[in-house]
C-alpha cells in the first residue's frame, strides 16, 4: 500500500526496498519510507511547484518538522530523495521492460515500432506516478536533465542504435546517421505516448487513428 492507501507500482516498491535518502544511506525506517512514498504521490499528482511540505508531511503522518530535520527545503526534498533514487531506479525499470522488444527479431521496421509502442504504453500505465514526475519536473531542473541523459538516455540510445543499424544494413530504413533515425523514432513515439496518457477517454481522441499515423509517419517517414 501507498501512503494514501493505495497500490504501489513496481518502481516504487523496488526503490522503498532499495532506495536511499539522497546521501547514500539506505531507507531503513517506517517513517522515512512513508515519507518517501508521499513525496512521490504529492509530486506527480500537483508537480513541485504545487506542491508542499506540510501536504507530504500529512500524507505520510508525520510532523512537517520530521522533514525539516532531513532536509531544510521542498527543493532539498525532491533533489536529495526522489530525483537520486529515482533516478537510480529508471534505467533498470526502463531496459528491463524494453529489453525484450530490443532483443527480440523483427522482420519490418514498422513491426518493431508497433511494439515499441505497446512496449512503452505497458510501461507508462504501470508506472504513471514516475512518468509524471519525469515530465512535469525535467525541463525545471538541470539536476534532473543531467542525470537523465547519462543514465538513461545513454544506455537506452546504445541499445536501440544497434537494432536500427542492423535495419540499415539490411537496406529497411533510411541510411542517416543511427542517433538521428533513434532521435526521430523517440520523438515521434512521444509525441503519441504523452498524448495518449492525457487524452484517452476524452471527445475526439481516436486512440486507434493516432497509434496508426504514429506508425505510418515513422514507417513511410524513415523509409530507405
Amino acid at each position: 500500500m501507498d501512503a494514501k492507501g493505495g497500490s504501489k507500482e513496481p518502481w516504487m516498491e523496488e526503490l522503498l526496498r532499495e532506495g536511499s535518502l539522497g546521501d547514500d544511506r539506505p531507507v531503513k525506517t517506517e517513517k522515512q519510507a512513508r515519507i518517501l512514498a508521499a513525496a512521490i504521490e504529492v509530486f506527480a499528482a500537483k508537480g513541485y511547484a504545487g506542491s508542499s511540505t506540510s501536504e507530504i508531511a500529512q500524507l505520510a503522518g508525520v510532523a512537517e518538522g520530521t522533514i525539516f530535520r532531513h532536509y531544510r527545503t521542498k527543493k532539498d526534498l525532491l533533489v536529495s530523495i526522489v530525483t537520486p533514487a529515482m533516478m537510480r531506479m529508471i534505467a533498470p525499470f526502463v531496459i528491463r521492460g524494453f529489453g525484450d522488444v530490443l532483443d527480440a527479431e523483427h522482420d519490418s521496421f514498422e513491426q518493431f515500432v508497433r511494439r515499441m509502442i505497446d512496449n512503452r504504453i505497458e510501461f507508462v500505465s504501470r508506472n504513471k506516478r514516475l512518468f509524471r514526475i519525469v515530465v512535469q519536473e525535467l525541463p525545471f531542473h538541470p539536476e534532473m536533465r543531467e542525470r537523465f541523459k547519462s543514465i538513461i538516455l545513454t544506455q537506452v540510445l546504445a541499445r536501440v542504435t544497434v537494432v536500427i543499424e542492423k535495419f540499415q544494413r539490411a537496406g529497411k530504413i533510411a541510411p542517416l546517421p543511427a542517433h538521428t533515425v533513434a532521435r526521430l523514432t523517440a520523438s515521434t513515439l512521444i509525441g503519441y505516448v504523452l498524448p495518449r496518457m492525457l487524452m484517452t477517454g476524452e471527445p475526439g481522441w481516436d486512440d486507434e487513428a493516432e497509434r496508426e499515423a504514429t506508425v505510418s509517419f515513422l514507417v513511410k517517414g524513415l523509409s530507405p
